[in-house]
């Protein structure tokens, strides 16, 4: 397991396994992980600004607190994610899927996103 507070910053990790990984506090700045297998995964607090996470599967998934900032999440999986707090400002959210997600305190309308999953949130996630 990779302990909290790794530096993983402008790595590639396309298509990788990394189910149940431990990235909390981690440096992910500008990493690609692009088809990863984030299930179940702890990327608390974790730092993913400008990141390339297309297509990746963040089910379960722990993001609260995360800097998403400009990270490209296009098409991704975030069922039953913890977003709690998250920071999404200019993060390309386009095409994900979020059923049952928590997006408490977190930015998403300063997110691209989809029309259907913007009208979705603002019912249950309102704007503070």
């Amino acid at each position: 397991m990779v302990e909290g507070g790794k530096d993983w910053s402008f790595t590639s990790h396309v298509g990788e396994d990394l189910r149940g990984i431990d990235l909390s506090g981690a440096n992910l700045r500008r990493a690609v992980l692009d088809r990863a297998d984030l299930e179940g995964a702890d990327l608390s607090g974790a730092d993913l600004r400008n990141a390339s996470m297309r297509d990746v599967n963040l089910m379960k998934a722990a993001l609260d607190g995360a800097d998403l900032r400009g990270a490209r999440m296009v098409k991704a999986r975030l069922g039953l994610s913890n977003l709690q707090g998250a920071r999404l400002d200019g993060a390309d959210m386009r095409g994900i899927r979020g059923k049952y997600a928590v997006w408490r305190e977190a930015n998403w309308w300063d997110a691209i996103m989809d029309e259907k999953l913007t009208k979705a949130l603002s019912k249950k996630w309102p704007k503070e």
